[in-house]
């Protein structure tokens, strides 16, 4: 099941869980030593482009709203710098190929996504 919006009620019990499992702290944050409060569960791999990682712990990480906002822009759901950074060291952790096209989506200002080329 792909999640069409955030308000759906499994979606609203996993992100529930996410945080409660990380105790409301930004996850990303605390790696580098620093506390602030979690209040979004961020997809490492982004869910349109990974649909079926969507809804895996693994992926999931909680998050301040600042933090969101530096892990991906918010037009087009691109991933900034950091966020892919993440991405890399999840996938290794997870043992999981990170297919080549998703790293180099620019090319001449067009953008390429899994399923279609626009």
């Amino acid at each position: 099941m792909k999640i069409e919006t955030y308000k759906e009620p499994k979606w609203i019990a996993k992100r529930n869980h996410i945080l409660k499992r990380d105790k409301y702290i930004d996850k990303y944050l605390f790696r580098y030593g620093k506390f602030k409060t979690a209040d979004t569960v961020h997809h490492i791999f982004p869910k349109e482009d990974f649909p079926e990682y969507q809804w895996e712990d693994w992926n999931l990480i909680s998050v301040s709203k600042d933090t969101h906002a530096r892990l991906h822009y918010r037009s087009g759901n691109r991933l900034t710098q950091k966020g892919q950074e993440l991405l890399v060291s999840t996938a290794r952790k997870n043992n999981i190929d990170i297919p080549y096209w998703y790293l180099h989506t620019e090319e001449e200002g067009r953008k390429f996504n899994r399923y279609t080329y626009e």
